[in-house]
């Protein structure tokens, strides 16, 4: 109700942010915000907001909030918002800095200005130096705040910060950092995990440093955010959403740049399917192809469709058939995962490829019947993987996302293949249970 019965009036500085947030500061310094789960709505709101002040709903704030405190609410809105001064970076000075960001969390222009000041004093670096001297003396109140200061910084939702915070040379101490919760009795032990227990595969060696390089920063950011951070609030969740757009550009970077290299994922494919390659070996190859997938959902769609293409063309569908065959279970379920991918960006690409193969091969090696195969086979008593690849095949027999194009008619031609060539597969283990019963019928009739 204390949101809703808010008055708009004429001089306060609304700020839209986001998309799904609008902030505004009222009397004492009052900082009062909107969340909204819908971008249509936040907009809907603004545009009422920015009606009644008579200003243009195209601009993400509807006054200048320094002139709008040097008319109106001189008194009211202390000195700091003009400009946030920084105290020295200094053993001492860490728990007045711990204040100083903590205090300008609820108000986005002082953000605005601390990141700033961040920015231009090289102080993040600083701040870093002074946790290896309190790690090296065991100063436990300085570690817990340079916890509070570091969370703090990154709550600022700044990319430019986070270029500095997460770059080779500064990621490893800033999760130290954030390893002193003083919520926490024992400090955690995040960089032990990320430098000993999470080992890097590489599969194919990976000649591109710069790619190298991408790879562990991406895997250690969103370690930060999934494990390090504490779920954030409904108002803590907007702070953190350059960090998902920072971790998502990561991924885009580094699909893009593996896609590119023709020389890796040939080689990738040929060592999958060769009968020669270590299980172990094999295992990662399969993962990788895995995790690559999940990163690719995070392109544009005509940037996954020429992505897909590529996997297309270096025979993904063909080894898939090889690989869920196999009897190592990892090995095959993380097949089942990769054929999902790709059923769900294009059941027409995967019906066309099954259509071209009776030509060359037995029913048994069929693709679609490796999976009925699989389904009908499944080992888990829960029955996880029948069910995954019972809602593929659907989707693959679903005439509803069939093509009708004007030279061919997917819907005929895929069914007519489908009844031919895998439906008594399909329907096998169901005659087989009733197969018993004819002798039993004529003894009942007797």
């Amino acid at each position: 109700s204390l949101l809703l019965e808010s008055k708009i009036s004429p001089n306060t500085a609304y700020q839209k942010q986001q998309d799904t947030l609008i902030v505004w500061s009222e009397a004492d310094n009052y900082d009062l915000a909107l969340s909204f789960q819908e971008k249509a709505g936040c907009d809907e709101i603004w545009e009422k907001i920015c009606q009644v002040q008579g200003k243009d709903p195209a601009l993400d704030i509807t006054q200048d909030p320094i002139d709008e405190s040097e008319e109106d609410h001189f008194e009211e809105i202390p000195e700091t918002t003009h400009l946030v001064e920084l105290p020295p970076c200094e053993l001492g000075r860490l728990e007045e800095i711990a204040d100083l960001v903590t205090s300008v969390l609820s108000s986005p222009i002082r953000r605005e200005k601390l990141a700033l000041a961040l920015m231009s004093e090289g102080y993040i670096k600083k701040l870093l130096g002074l946790f290896r001297v309190c790690e090296d003396l065991d100063n436990r109140e300085g570690l817990h705040h340079l916890y509070e200061i570091v969370r703090g910084v990154l709550f600022l939702n700044k990319a430019a910060l986070f270029e500095v915070m997460f770059s080779d040379d500064c990621i490893m101490d800033v999760v130290g950092c954030l390893e002193y919760d003083p919520a926490l009795v024992q400090p955690k032990r995040h960089r032990e995990f990320l430098t000993k227990t999470a080992k890097f595969k590489e599969v194919i060696p990976i000649t591109d440093s710069e790619l190298r390089q991408k790879i562990h920063q991406t895997y250690r950011v969103q370690y930060i955010q999934d494990i390090i951070l504490p779920t954030p609030s409904v108002f803590e969740e907007n702070f953190l959403s350059t960090l998902t757009s920072f971790i998502f550009f990561n991924k885009v970077e580094i699909v893009s740049m593996l896609q590119e290299d023709e020389k890796f994922l040939t080689e990738v494919f040929a060592q999958l399917t060769d009968e020669a390659t270590e299980e172990s070996k094999r295992r990662e190859l399969v993962n990788f192809v895995k995790e690559f997938c999940a990163f690719s959902q995070t392109l544009q769609p005509q940037n996954r469709d020429a992505f897909y293409k590529t996997l297309a063309n270096l025979g993904i569908l063909p080894a898939l058939e090889i690989v869920m065959g196999m009897d190592d279970l990892q090995v095959r379920a993380a097949a089942i995962d990769i054929f999902s991918y790709l059923v769900e960006f294009s059941p027409s690409m995967v019906r066309e490829f099954v259509m071209q193969e009776p030509q060359q091969t037995e029913d048994d090696v069929l693709l679609i019947n490796v999976v009925i195969k699989q389904m009908i086979c499944d080992s888990d008593p829960e029955l996880g993987g029948a069910v995954q690849l019972m809602g593929l095949l659907r989707t693959l027999i679903d005439p509803e996302n069939m093509l009708a194009s004007t030279n061919k008619t997917e819907k005929t031609e895929f069914l007519s293949f489908f009844y031919k060539y895998c439906m008594h597969v399909l329907t096998a283990p169901l005659l087989a249970n009733t197969a018993h019963d004819k002798n039993s019928k004529g003894k009942l009739g007797t």
